[in-house]
């Protein structure tokens, strides 16, 4: 196949994103040779090669075609959507797939010893963000007015230099909020990892790559805490036994040799289990539990 017709998937090169989204496409039977400080894997049994950039750039290389599809957070996607809207133009990429790993929050913080009362305490504030597209967008849909102060980092310290009254920053842990003397006040937006692709249709042959690693991905998330439970139990405790597998679809019921009365329970649980679930099914009847992973599944 030509490098025309392979698919390029933009990926962030150092970060918080970075070692899970490489993961992920190993996961989906991706192997890759890069080089040292090459910031191009090429896929060697799939083609399909990863362009290792900023993440900030990933949005943009997709809307110029340049690559066909990424992984970034939902927060810098949403931003750049919203800053292109603000101009009359169309972002170019759209949202496929949430990814579920990433996970943090798009938050106004403030210092701990200013009071606060709610949103109304927002308005006349300066509040300094990396995100004045998303900030003014949820300040328009509260009806508040503010200043926005836009920077492009260390926004945490604004209020120490006397810049801003607030910041608008990701929360994931906190701690680098309460290390700035900062406390969460209130939350903008969710965000998580997502894969985005080009809106223009794909050429035939990456398209069908495209959507063959788009069903892996899928089968990679809906296995992370997927477990296959085996159990026997007593026939008359099925309907118990059912009602209590986590997140299972029909189980498989096989009759144990030389026994009349009991069968062996096999299902994938799509939620995970917890000893209190296997505690409430030995409770039922269950005996010889048994809890594996699941490592790949295709629906």
């Amino acid at each position: 196949m030509s490098t025309q017709n392979r698919l390029r998937i933009a990926l962030q090169r150092s970060g918080r994103l970075a070692d899970s989204s490489l993961e992920l496409l190993a996961r989906c039977g991706l192997k890759t040779m890069r080089g040292k400080d090459q910031l191009v894997c090429v896929g060697e049994n799939l083609p399909v090669d990863l362009m290792l950039v900023r993440d900030d750039d990933v949005p943009f290389l997709i809307r110029e075609g340049v690559c066909d599809a990424g992984i970034v957070g939902f927060n810098l996607a949403r931003e750049i959507e919203l800053e292109l809207l603000g101009r009359g133009e169309d972002c170019g990429f759209e949202i496929e797939q949430t990814l579920d790993f990433g996970a943090c929050r798009l938050s106004i913080a403030g210092p701990e010893e200013a009071p606060f009362r709610g949103l109304g305490d927002l308005s006349g504030q300066r509040i300094a963000t990396s995100y004045p597209a998303t900030l003014a967008w949820f300040l328009r849909e509260q009806g508040i007015s503010a200043q926005i102060v836009t920077l492009s980092g260390s926004v945490e310290i604004a209020p120490r230099l006397g810049t801003a009254d607030l910041v608008c920053d990701l929360v994931s842990t906190g701690n680098t909020l309460a290390a700035n003397g900062l406390i969460e006040r209130m939350e903008v937006s969710q965000s998580q990892a997502v894969l985005l692709r080009a809106k223009e249709t794909f050429i035939e042959d990456r398209a069908e790559v495209f959507e063959r690693m788009l069903e892996r991905m899928r089968g990679v998330l809906q296995v992370r805490e997927s477990k296959y439970i085996m159990l026997h139990a007593p026939r008359a405790a099925l309907t118990d036994i059912r009602r209590l597998l986590p997140g299972s679809e029909i189980p498989t019921v096989m009759p144990l040799e030389g026994s009349a009365d009991r069968v062996a329970i096999h299902a994938v649980c799509n939620e995970n289990v917890f000893w209190e679930t296997l505690e409430a099914l030995k409770a039922a009847g269950a005996s010889a539990l048994l809890v594996l992973p699941v490592e790949k599944m295709l629906a």
